[in-house]
């Protein structure tokens, strides 16, 4: 897999019919190894390892209705009160990222509203803390560290 613009951690890997699987912490499972769960699994390790995240406010491909269609978040972090703090949109590093990730986001956290909206490819990171009274955003140089 490809070196990303993130810290390197380490990660439970094994190999089954010619398919590499990566453990999951947070699913407590072994999911198929893309390029996007890759993406996905170094996030989670940074928000947990270097933000402080604790493993247990996460979640992972969680559902969320948008203009009736069920739709499925990659990471959703939640504040201590249950309430959802963080949205977090992962693609492959090969995609990049464009006014349609955004938008994705953007339409996920109509249902979700939550504070921060991450977009990474792994490579790039693009971190957003919204206003919602004032119905904008602001782009921040990284996420605050869980407090």
């Amino acid at each position: 897999m490809i070196n990303l613009n993130l810290p390197k951690y380490s990660f439970r890997i094994k190999s089954k019919e010619n398919k590499l699987y990566i453990f999951d912490k947070i699913r407590k499972k072994d999911l198929i190894l893309t390029e996007e769960e890759w993406v996905r699994q170094h996030f989670l390790s940074y928000l947990n390892e270097d933000k402080n995240y604790p493993l247990s406010l996460m979640a992972v491909e969680k559902k969320c209705t948008v203009n009736n269609m069920t739709k499925r978040t990659d990471i959703v972090v939640f504040d201590k009160t249950g309430s959802p703090h963080i949205i977090v949109e992962c693609k492959a590093p090969q995609v990049q990222i464009t006014q349609q990730a955004f938008d994705q986001i953007a339409r996920y956290n109509m249902t979700l509203n939550a504070k921060f909206l991450i977009v990474t490819n792994g490579l790039q990171h693009f971190y957003c803390q919204m206003d919602h009274k004032a119905k904008e955003y602001r782009f921040l140089k990284e996420i605050p560290d869980y407090s």
